[in-house]
């Protein structure tokens, strides 16, 4: 399991009485020009996962460099490159050379490169159960105990802890109450989005192995039989015409989009990105190619990003 806890308390001895304190927690600004964000903390809390979560959203994502070598790659930002948004995995696995972060997130501000950074944690306990539960040591256990690695490590990220701009606690988190903590701190830089593949197919060449939901139009009548369309394929326009005129075709199509509303709202809600949709008749030629078009339409008229493939057109 992964709690949520933005920082926002400052620490009360950073300013004197009465003088207002800096928050040790700043609110991200909407950036406008190439972004870094640094993503660190305790191992075992969840960076691997962040990390996922950033590739997901089109971040190009560099984990376990040592600091310095990310520097020529904040020099091409800065310089246009097109590569505007980097996401760091920065962590003691580094040994020695997690020392020179500081270093390069100075190099960053001078490049004029906004950075943020995102440290991830989680209870001791917590920690000591998921090293337990894979098997392998902390980083920084060496000869001792786990909780030896983690007290050492909690002593080295404490000072980049204080300067985060999100703190997480994973504690009580699931990996996808993670994914969506993250999202909702990156919500202005975002813009979610489900991909849809729609996928026409033959039921005669099996059915899609990748699909989530499967479609059978076979029980519209087959152009095959149509002398004149039968060498045609639902790309093109008599088919297409021929197969939305049948009974019933335009009906379930725009009734199928509709159910699809309200599943394809829960899937982002679960942090599903990916969805396929295959439509089946017996060749793959004629009726699901056409009635794959038709539904991909309509997902587009709403707002939806979607991808149109014919898997089996030209088997026969």
């Amino acid at each position: 399991m992964l709690g949520a806890m933005s920082t926002t308390e400052p620490s009360p001895t950073t300013a004197p009485e009465g003088i207002a304190a800096v928050e040790a927690a700043t609110h991200s600004p909407e950036h406008a020009g190439p972004q870094v964000l640094v993503i660190t903390g305790m191992s075992g809390a969840g960076r691997s996962r962040a990390a996922a979560v950033l590739e997901d959203l089109d971040w190009y994502v560099v984990d376990n460099l040592p600091p310095m070598m990310l520097v020529p790659l904040v020099d091409l930002m800065a310089k246009g490159s097109s590569i505007e948004r980097v996401a760091m995995v920065v962590d003691v696995r580094g040994r020695e050379f997690f020392s020179e972060l500081d270093k390069v997130l100075a190099h960053m501000t001078e490049a004029g490169v906004a950075y943020r950074i995102l440290f991830l944690d989680a209870s001791d306990e917590v920690l000591v159960r998921r090293f337990e539960q894979v098997r392998r040591p902390h980083p920084l256990q060496g000869d001792g105990r786990i909780l030896d690695g983690i007290a050492g490590e909690r002593s080295v990220v404490a000072t980049l802890a204080a300067r985060a701009d999100l703190r997480i606690d994973t504690s009580d988190l699931s990996v996808h109450d993670l994914a969506r903590e993250i999202r909702a701190w990156l919500a202005h830089d975002i813009n979610e989005v489900l991909r849809i593949n729609v996928i026409s197919f033959g039921f005669k060449y099996g059915i899609p192995l990748d699909a989530d939901h499967v479609v059978d139009v076979r029980f519209l009548a087959n152009p095959y039989w149509i002398t004149e369309l039968r060498h045609l394929t639902g790309r093109d326009q008599p088919v297409r015409d021929y197969v939305l005129a049948r009974p019933g075709a335009v009906e379930f199509i725009d009734r199928y989009v509709d159910a699809l509303a309200p599943v394809l709202a829960g899937y982002l809600n679960e942090e599903k990105r990916y969805v396929t949709i295959a439509v089946g008749c017996t060749g793959g030629k004629h009726r699901s190619v056409a009635i794959s078009e038709a539904i991909a339409e309509r997902l587009r008229a709403r707002g939806q990003l979607v991808t149109v493939s014919a898997r089996d057109l030209g088997r026969e």
